[in-house]
């Protein structure tokens, strides 16, 4: 039965149109933004997943930027302590060398007065962006991570150095450390009538020193290779999660590409079927015709 008033065909061949056109400017965006997953309605529990992880990959960037802050700063205490280590060993020299009866222990004391004034320089130029870990009596920490839990809670991980613990001086005042590793080393003063053994007491206090100075050293390089190794990890991980970020959301430009063309072969023939419809009403004509 052909009617005048529906053309049936010509629907049908208008829905298919339709539904290319669509399917097409879905393949069009697709090749243009790289994307197969550019919104929720294009998949909502993938582009769910996706946001979160982006999110989450934001913030362990930020946590590694952190991180490279807080090796800077373990760095620096690490320089301080370095530095104060080979002063207090000038300390201890200078010290031998006045346990020599002929030696004037005043000249001596002297070069140990510059050694302690010194070693509070050094304390007090250990200070990176405000923070100082040489002159402290607390815990310091440093960010160095971020991660999620199974929860669905996040949490900000940090890595702590007991500051307190190795810290050269609990203070200084008037230019003048002490407490601390080195406060007692502050307190040496050598005169004329210094007996030997006062020298050695001394001696064993710069030991004792050297000793705690060495601890704190170490403590701050386990730290410095604990960033390095955790450094070395967030980088590989942000790099996982983009990948599975783009495995969820990003288009096969190669599958786009044939999509697209298979689409405007489609298209054509939609459009030439569409035109096939609608002229056969004008074959209704022919039947009137005399």
């Amino acid at each position: 039965m052909t009617s005048i008033l529906t053309n049936i065909s010509a629907m049908s061949a208008l829905q298919t149109l339709r539904s290319i056109n669509s399917d097409m400017k879905d393949t069009q965006s697709s090749v243009s933004s790289g994307l197969r997953v550019g919104q929720a309605s294009d998949n909502v529990a993938y582009w769910s997943i996706s946001t979160t992880m982006k999110s989450d990959n934001k913030a362990l960037g930020a946590a590694t930027d952190a991180l490279g802050v807080g090796a800077a700063k373990v760095d620096t205490a690490y320089a301080a302590m370095d530095s104060a280590i080979d002063v207090v060993n000038e300390i201890k020299a200078k010290l031998t060398t006045a346990s020599e009866s002929s030696v004037d222990k005043k000249q001596v004391q002297l070069e140990i007065d510059k050694l302690q004034e010194q070693l509070t320089a050094i304390g007090q130029a250990a200070s990176f962006n405000g923070e100082n870990w040489m002159v402290n009596d607390t815990k310091a920490t440093v960010v160095d991570g971020f991660i999620r839990k199974e929860d669905g809670t996040v949490k900000v991980n940090t890595a702590e150095f007991q500051a307190g613990s190795y810290a050269m001086f609990s203070t200084i005042a008037s230019g003048v450390g002490s407490g601390g590793i080195l406060g007692a080393i502050m307190t040496i003063e050598l005169t004329s009538v210094t007996t030997q053994g006062q020298i050695d007491t001394f001696l064993n206090t710069v030991q004792t020193a050297l000793d705690n100075l060495t601890d704190g050293a170490a403590a701050l390089g386990a730290l410095k290779t604990r960033i390095d190794m955790q450094d070395d990890f967030s980088s590989k991980l942000s790099d996982a999660i983009k990948s599975g970020v783009s495995r969820l959301v990003d288009a096969d430009m190669e599958e786009e590409s044939a999509r697209l063309s298979a689409l405007q072969t489609q298209q054509q023939l939609a459009v030439q079927s569409l035109s096939i419809a609608n002229s056969g009403s004008q074959q209704l004509l022919s039947l009137f015709r005399g």
